[in-house]
């Protein structure tokens, strides 16, 4: 639908509308004369940088801000010293924010040379009250501040920036909406996230992120396949469905459905060639999922299924709601229906209580499940959730060692697991230009493996067979099969 909206010919000399998305078409043509009136006043086109720092949802949310700040009149660049620049801000641990503290002191130095140059802050971390009082406090040359619910209000918050005289902030403990129809800038014009649900109704103890993305929201089957279906007439051969927990989608809808049910009129879709999906939680994982990829031609062969813990005491601990040994009866009864399938996981060290036998205990997981890859991470305490006010807090030096022990383990057996594919031909998506040697492209195979191979950017956004040739632990050097 945004397609046909010509903003120019939008009246903005009378009152918004009362609903959205009409609402924030509105504000987006308000937004580009204010836009067009500064580049004449400057005597120069404005550019706009948008810096992602969280997870595929936060990119996905942030190929929506770019789309807006586009349609407005904005030149996209990656130079932070823009004249609009915002970070969208992950909270998952402490060391994000940090970060993003850090970053805002670089930040406010190119808003000195450039008074003129505005600079906002959305995501995750601002939905944390302890860190608006600290921007308030401290970081007055912020111009707009939002959060997780309202980033759909995007065009209407800036136009509000834009006259404002001081710091904007707008920030919503909850909401129950989802406004489709608003402009997006993808960064691969071949691949694409596409927004399932959003937030999470699941309360690990350890993670923050049900209280700064609310609760599950799914958005309505057809509202998904109108995108899909628009993407894949623009180019696209690859999705990700994106949702905290894929694997409960569609439970809040006036008429449910299953995500394994949505995955086969996903698989419907002509000329959309590859399907993949993120995050599934092993205790929602079904039967009738496991059925489905493995009829699949279009589901990619990769199935991240995070276990952060393998002692069935540090899961009751965490809420997780599963066992060590239901986890691993599920992830070894998904290898043996899907034989080809690479699984990933996420684990957590460090976890208040945990003890050496804990850790071994994981480790024996590792090593009977055989992760193709495992993200690992040190236990941080976020200020809020239940573990962080849990006794028996593990000392930083039987954290480290622990997890030095995992890491290694983990590059042990996922190498082991990705050399299984030497000398073996597989499709590859080509993704882009090797950052570090311009004769190679990179690509990624159904399974989520990298392969370099010799090429061009020509063959970008393409499907190739692609000869295994060398096998350099998480990733192939290979050529293009015949």
């Amino acid at each position: 639908m945004y397609k046909e909206i010509d903003l120019d010919r939008i009246d903005t000399t009378g009152l918004p509308p009362e609903n959205d998305p009409e609402r924030q078409y509105f504000f987006l043509a308000k937004c580009r004369e204010q836009v067009h009136g500064l580049e004449q006043k400057r005597g120069r086109k404005l550019r706009a940088c948008v810096v992602n720092m969280g997870c595929q949802m936060n990119a996905r949310d942030s190929e929506k801000l770019a789309g807006i700040l586009e349609a407005i009149g904005y030149e996209l660049t990656e130079d932070e010293a823009s004249d609009f620049l915002i970070f969208n801000t992950c909270t998952v641990r402490d060391n994000a924010n940090q970060k993003v503290y850090g970053r805002l002191g670089e930040a406010n130095g190119y808003k000195r040379r450039n008074p003129g140059m505005m600079i906002a802050l959305c995501g995750c971390m601002m939905q944390e009250e302890a860190v608006i009082q600290r921007l308030r406090k401290s970081y007055s040359f912020v111009d707009l501040i939002f959060g997780t619910h309202n980033l759909y209000k995007f065009a209407e918050l800036l136009y509000a920036a834009y006259e404002a005289d001081g710091m904007i902030i707008d920030i919503w403990k909850d909401t129950d909406k989802i406004v489709e129809d608003l402009p997006v800038q993808r960064k691969y014009p071949f691949k694409s996230g596409v927004n399932i649900m959003f937030g999470c109704n699941n309360f690990c103890s350890y993670c923050i992120v049900p209280y700064v993305r609310g609760r599950e929201r799914s958005r309505r089957p057809e509202d998904i396949l109108k995108e899909i279906r628009n993407l894949v007439a623009d180019g696209v051969v690859e999705v990700m469905l994106l949702g905290q927990n894929v694997n409960s989608y569609g439970r809040n809808l006036d008429e449910p459905i299953t995500f394994a049910r949505l995955l086969q009129e996903v698989e419907k879709i002509e000329g959309l060639l590859r399907i993949r999906f993120m995050t599934s939680h092993p205790k929602d994982l079904s039967e009738e999922l496991i059925e489905v990829m493995k009829r699949s031609s279009k589901i990619c062969r990769h199935l991240h299924l995070p276990l952060q813990s393998g002692s069935t005491r540090i899961l009751e601990q965490m809420n997780r709601r599963y066992t060590r040994e239901q986890y691993e009866e599920l992830a070894l009864r998904i290898r043996r229906e899907i034989p080809d399938i690479a699984i990933t996981t996420d684990i957590i060290v460090g976890f208040p209580g945990e003890t050496p036998e804990d850790l071994e205990e994981t480790m024996d997981v590792v090593r009977r499940v055989k992760f193709d890859n495992a993200f690992t991470f040190i236990y941080s305490k976020r200020t809020g959730t239940p573990a962080a006010a849990m006794e028996n807090q593990v000392p930083p030096e039987q954290v480290r060692q622990g997890f030095d022990r995992l890491l290694r383990l983990v590059q042990e057996t996922a190498r082991d697991q990705v050399s299984k594919h030497q000398g073996s031909v597989m499709s590859a998506l080509m993704e882009e230009v090797n950052g570090n040697d311009p004769k190679l492209i990179t690509g990624r195979l159904s399974n989520n493996t990298i392969v370099h191979v010799p090429g061009d950017a020509s063959m970008i956004g393409k499907i190739l067979p692609v000869s295994l040739d060398e096998c350099h632990g998480f990733y192939y050097m290979g050529h293009i099969a015949e």
